[in-house]
């Protein structure tokens, strides 16, 4: 793409997602380096640099050990290469369930920083007013309701949501006030099929599901589990590649030919000019 097409193309924004309610469905998917997310930006309305990062990347066991800086390193890379979608950036744990003022100050740096259009905060029942505060001060807010990854430690591990009345209503609560409060979108996590649903009907933003369900406004998936880059993967996740084992081919290939002397050959070599 040259510098010129690069200036002429039209990114999308927390307008233009919004304005998919009830319409095309936003295709999302996550972003954590600079070559992957310019294989995704042409398919993409949206790239999350999610805080599965941590996972994913940094192999940590959950995504509360994930740091502002980390996702800032991230979505700078992002940020590098993608062009048409819009690129959010999750916050991570820690660095806005406090003072609004402190998440302001964490969000703006994260814009700052990286470039993104926005940032994604799971709505816990303390987090509604700091993202009216976030909104009101020109930070576009994604939320993000159900099964909340940085609850990880209250929750006892990553569990489905939604199945007993009572946890039912409040998670369409929390929804609701999420929108309610100003975000542009609201992800909807692990949570029974009619629930999503529900939650999609009842409030005037976008859903976006994951392991949700198809009649949300939009779908997100790690981008890795989606290619089939592990071992397992969530019963939510449909696998559009195996490329866990063509890598492993790819090295056991490498391997053989290092061994046998078979690479390098002569076209991998170079040699003096006569004379």
């Amino acid at each position: 793409m040259s510098a010129q097409r690069q200036e002429t193309v039209k990114r999308f924004a927390a307008p233009d997602i919004a304005a998919r309610k009830g319409g095309v469905p936003v295709v999302c998917l996550t972003a954590y380096t600079a070559p992957m997310a310019e294989l995704l930006d042409e398919h993409c309305d949206l790239m999350l640099v999610g805080d599965s990062v941590g996972m994913v990347v940094h192999g940590l066991p959950n995504t509360v050990g994930v740091t502002l800086e980390m996702m800032i390193l991230h979505g700078q890379a992002v940020m590098r290469t993608a062009r048409r979608a819009m690129v959010v950036v999750d916050m991570p744990f820690g660095s806005y369930e406090g003072a609004p003022e402190i998440a302001y100050a964490n969000a703006a740096r994260i814009m700052k920083e990286t470039g993104c259009q926005a940032v994604k905060v799971e709505s816990g029942p303390t987090v509604v007013d700091t993202i009216e505060y976030l909104v009101k001060r020109g930070i576009p807010v994604m939320g993000h309701v159900g099964l909340r990854p940085q609850a990880v430690n209250v929750d006892g591990g990553f569990k489905a949501k939604g199945k007993g009345a009572d946890e039912r209503a409040r998670i369409l609560a929390e929804a609701k006030a999420t929108a309610a409060a100003g975000a542009f979108a609201v992800v909807v996590e692990g949570v029974a099929e009619g629930l999503a649903r529900e939650i999609t009907e009842a409030i005037g933003v976008p859903t976006i599901g994951i392991g949700a369900s198809s009649g949300c406004d939009g779908q997100i998936l790690v981008t890795d589990d989606m290619l089939g880059l592990f071992d397992w993967t969530p019963k939510f996740v449909r696998r559009y590649a195996d490329l866990r084992g063509e890598i492993s081919k790819a090295v056991a290939g490498y391997a053989e030919d290092v061994r046998q002397r078979r690479f390098p050959g002569p076209a991998e070599i170079y040699f003096a000019k006569a004379g």
